[in-house]
């Protein structure tokens, strides 16, 4: 669409978005004259009003009320965020001294995720998203067990490269504390190091070799495992969202506002959502604006993200969720450091040093 239109006709869409993204008011002709830049610098109202009437028939503006100015349409937004892919979303100097300042002695991809989900939601004033994926080829870093109650137990697993998972388990018999720590330092000293996939395999040939009061100790370790990394689960991960407030202000309508909580307090729902639209071979920061076609409730919303991966495959996302109207090149830029940020700590096997 970009390459269709007039570099008058684009000067005029660039300058309603903008005008609109800051002020949230339709935008008139008078107010494009008065920050006219470049090839629409100089021209008459009349002249920018029949270029506003142009991009309305091409379906890129609309027009609120009879007597209002216009507004841009998902379309007119789609073909301003074209033109900010065709050079390079930019960042200013203070965000990016906000995000390096935000992330400075992260020391595990947890933490990192945790953080870069708050930062991109103050940072977009939208929500905040952050995941990462371990597969059972990743190594073990450290298992730690937490006895909640009668037969519950928290499970927290540590994968190299630094991705940090929790699971609730129930267990058949009640385990003491002591007993979850016995199980807890089985596993860390015997398999630290190993694939998660490779510890299910060993613990079921040491389970049927031992005959001993060892033995109970194996069937439990065994049992924790299997439930901590179920045999089926081949992919491990952790979301981290933030900002979800922010879009409250954005939309007044009531039923609607609620379908889009429910849709984004779903993680699962957002991983999927990540995972539909984001791939190891993209190379820059992906904006979808139909969203409502992979996740109902989220109309109106757009989805900013970028992938970060290792070895060509796809191992996290960094990504914002905001409305319609959002400062575009400030997000994209966002994103797009801190998932070049994301990358490189999972490429150092969960440490980074900040530039």
């Amino acid at each position: 669409m970009t390459a269709n239109l007039s570099l008058r006709k684009l000067a005029v869409l660039t300058a309603i978005v903008e005008e609109y993204v800051s002020s949230g008011e339709p935008v008139s002709s008078q107010a494009v004259v008065r920050n006219a830049v470049g090839e629409i610098s100089g021209l008459s109202s009349a002249t920018i009003r029949n270029l506003m009437v142009d991009l309305s028939d091409d379906g890129l503006l609309e027009q609120p009320h009879t007597s209002a100015g216009r507004i841009p349409t998902a379309s007119g937004f789609r073909v301003y965020v074209e033109r900010i892919r065709s050079g390079q979303a930019s960042l200013l100097e203070q965000s990016r001294v906000a995000i390096d300042q935000q992330l400075q002695g992260v020391g595990n991809t947890q933490n990192f995720l945790e953080r870069t989900s708050r930062v991109l939601a103050a940072l977009s004033s939208g929500v905040g998203i952050a995941f990462a994926s371990a597969r059972i080829s990743d190594q073990l870093e450290h298992i730690y067990f937490s006895r909640l109650g009668s037969g519950r137990v928290m499970a927290v697993v540590v994968t190299r490269p630094g991705v940090v998972r929790d699971r609730m388990l129930t267990v058949s018999h009640d385990l003491t504390v002591s007993d979850l720590e016995r199980a807890a330092s089985y596993l860390n000293e015997n398999f630290r190091g190993w694939t998660l996939d490779a510890i299910r395999g060993e613990l079921g040939l040491r389970i049927e070799s031992e005959r001993s009061e060892y033995h109970q100790l194996l069937a439990r370790v065994k049992e924790l495992w299997g439930q901590a990394l179920p045999s089926g689960e081949t992919v491990v991960q952790t979301v981290y969202v933030d900002g979800v407030a922010n879009l409250v202000a954005s939309h007044a309508d009531r039923d609607r506002l609620r379908a889009m909580m429910q849709a984004l307090e779903t993680k699962q729902r957002l991983i999927d959502l990540l995972n539909a639209y984001i791939d190891a071979q993209q190379k820059s920061v992906r904006v979808i604006f139909d969203l409502e076609e992979h996740a109902p409730g989220m109309e109106g919303l757009v989805l900013v993200a970028a992938p970060a991966s290792v070895a060509g495959e796809t191992r996290g996302a960094l990504a914002v969720i905001g409305p319609q109207r959002m400062r575009y090149e400030q997000t994209m830029g966002a994103v797009s450091y801190v998932a070049h940020l994301f990358d490189r700590m999972l490429h150092t096997g969960g440490t980074t040093e900040l530039p």
